[in-house]
């Protein structure tokens, strides 16, 4: 994913919680609002809780690789996504199923 589809300023991930527009699951906790530029923008975060440095960022490259799947460029808002304790448990197929459905919830608002 191009640096360009991401929100990566602390300012911009407090601005987007802020705005308290969420839809969560067992996996995942999903802020949104409305996109600031032409495009969707997507912000990753993990907490240290849930492990070390090297675990974190394979987390971080899973998400990113599920959310690239879904052509999320043309959706209206820009996306955070907090993963959480539960993504441990199901296999990579189940967590993609569970950030889609999650997305599409978002969709509707």
């Amino acid at each position: 994913m191009k640096k360009a589809y991401r929100v990566r300023k602390n300012q911009e991930f407090t601005k987007i919680i802020a705005k308290k527009h969420t839809r969560s699951s067992k996996n995942f906790v999903i802020h949104y609002d409305t996109r600031a530029l032409d495009h969707s923008r997507i912000g990753i975060s993990v907490s240290k809780k849930l492990g070390n440095a090297v675990i974190r960022n394979k987390v971080k490259r899973q998400v990113r690789e599920m959310v690239k799947d879904l052509d999320f460029y043309e959706l209206p808002h820009d996306y955070i996504i907090i993963v959480r304790k539960g993504y441990f448990e199901g296999c990579f197929a189940d967590n993609k199923k569970d950030l889609e459905k999650t997305i599409k919830a978002c969709r509707i608002i």
